[in-house]
């Protein structure tokens, strides 16, 4: 999957996750296993994956978890539909990350890889909405810069330039509620 880790990316959220959920809760990890999902287990969580369906379509997984937690690293802006899978969480905790839209860079594509594509890069207010109107109300967040190792006019702003958005939210008892 990953030729090497996005270090500072998996520093940053797993002192984000320490900061929000205990070890002793159960974690839904959307996505296959993955390596970040091995660090969270060998910090001591007890994590569970989806089976690489397509959360679009099929949401059984999500709907039939017991976790108490649902964690989202990098998976939202590959859905064409995240709002539904957001609604569909039955957990009161949830952990997403998204890569921010970048005014300056088009939309992530892999040319080889369907499932490796973005159809949503949020800015920082549409993924505080969608969390809001699926239900959810944001109790924490934080952005940092994702510079890389090139040189010219896009890698300088990427040093600068928001990259992820990391958000911790729990389900609103009434959603919907407080939406005119």
């Amino acid at each position: 999957m990953y030729a090497h880790y996005p270090e500072k990316r998996y520093r940053l959220t797993l002192d984000f996750l320490k900061k929000h959920i205990s070890t002793e809760e159960k974690i839904l990890d959307l996505g296959v296993p993955n390596p970040f999902s091995e660090i969270m287990k060998a910090e001591g969580y007890l994590v569970e994956n989806t089976g690489g369906e397509d959360l679009d379509i099929e949401m059984d997984a999500i709907g039939k978890t017991d976790a108490s937690v649902v964690t989202a690293f990098e998976i939202l802006e590959h859905l064409v539909a995240p709002f539904n899978v957001l609604r569909a969480i039955p957990s009161d905790k949830i952990l997403a990350s998204i890569p921010l839209k970048l005014w300056f860079a088009s939309a992530y594509q892999s040319k080889t890889d369907p499932w490796d594509r973005h159809y949503h890069e949020f800015e920082d207010w549409q993924f505080d909405w969608l969390l809001q109107k699926a239900g959810w109300e944001i109790k924490d967040s934080m952005q940092w810069a994702h510079p890389v190792g090139k040189f010219g006019l896009r890698p300088l702003l990427r040093r600068f330039t928001p990259r992820y958005y990391l958000v911790y939210a729990e389900r609103l008892q009434n959603p919907g509620s407080d939406q005119k």
